[in-house]
């Protein structure tokens, strides 16, 4: 038997590879989505999405690709994986999302085919929107300037291709090497952690989508999993997996606090009491050493009681 069949599951539902099936409606969510979903419909040229490590982009990225109709868009996601690359591999790899055949090696040639694909679309009534996850790895000048020449290519009143860079925080700085471009940019969302009613509502509806009962963790434990995890869903994911599973090995129908405690131990993300007292004695202990040191310091040679011990001269005895 495995966790999935004891909790009742059809799959299993914290993995971290992303999956839009699990996509989870929050707050601010809905908001990212809609703005995106903005800047793709009003065809406004370049669009930021920016958020920490772990707070979902990815998932984010794959749920605003599925609700771009492939009726009325011709999109691509493009997923950049190291910080490496030329600005000639990434004109090409633009042009194959976009349906390109054949992408030409010289770069006016491989323009003119882009820019021929892009009026193609256009004369389809469709509108291009290429999604580039990952966009902080794109971090020189020169691949900034080849987006806003991209972005160049327009029609009177509408421009012809709209991008939606996704990354963590630091994209922004990377625009800026281009600041003609940083201008450019005409929405931006930033995607932040989750807060507690938020951790809860993420939990649960993963635990449905699943098959399984919402219910699974108590409110204990979600809370303890929202101070830990500080509301970040790639670690929420990582210590919900690892309590289905303890809870099968344990036969826990219900997750409690205490076993979200133990979890949160056995990954490192919470240090056991006797650890924790350890450490809190070595912070007074040094504090207390840092005080001794600054009076020590502060206090003037030869002043103090000390001080005054060896500037007593005993007078000489008279001989008789």
């Amino acid at each position: 038997m495995t966790y999935e069949q004891f909790y009742n599951l059809t799959m299993q539902p914290f993995s971290n590879s992303p999956d839009g099936r699990f996509y989870c409606p929050t707050s601010q969510h809905q908001q990212a989505i809609i703005r995106m979903m903005y800047a793709a419909y009003a065809m406004k040229g370049l669009a930021l999405l920016v958020g920490g490590i772990g707070c979902g982009k990815t998932t984010l990225s794959r749920r605003l690709l599925n609700e771009l109709s492939p009726d009325e868009y011709e999109t691509g996601l493009l997923v950049i994986v190291h910080a490496n690359i030329t600005a000639h591999w990434l004109l090409r790899k633009i042009a194959s999302q976009l349906g390109v055949q054949d992408p030409k090696e010289e770069k006016i040639d491989l323009l003119n085919q882009i820019f021929h694909r892009l009026m193609e679309i256009h004369d389809e009534g469709k509108k291009a929107v290429i999604i580039i996850d990952e966009a902080n790895m794109l971090n020189t000048r020169e691949l900034m300037e080849e987006f806003r020449g991209l972005l160049n290519m327009e029609l009177p009143g509408r421009k012809l291709i709209t991008f939606i860079l996704v990354g963590l925080p630091e994209l922004e700085d990377h625009l800026a090497l281009d600041e003609p471009l940083k201008q450019r940019v005409a929405v931006r969302f930033s995607l932040q952690a989750l807060l507690p009613d938020g951790v809860k509502e993420y939990i649960q509806h993963r635990l449905s989508v699943a098959g399984g009962n919402p219910n699974t963790f108590s409110d204990e434990a979600i809370k303890l999993i929202y101070r830990t995890s500080r509301g970040v869903p790639r670690v929420i994911n990582t210590i919900c997996d690892n309590a289905l599973f303890e809870g099968y090995l344990l036969q826990k129908p219900i997750i409690d606090a205490e076993l979200i405690r133990t979890v949160c131990i056995s990954l490192g993300l919470i240090q056991p009491e006797y650890q924790r007292k350890v450490a809190q004695l070595k912070t007074k202990v040094a504090k207390l050493k840092a005080t001794r040191q600054h009076r020590q310091k502060a206090t003037p040679a030869g002043s103090g009681e000390s001080g005054a011990r060896q500037q007593v001269r005993v007078p000489a005895s008279n001989s008789q």
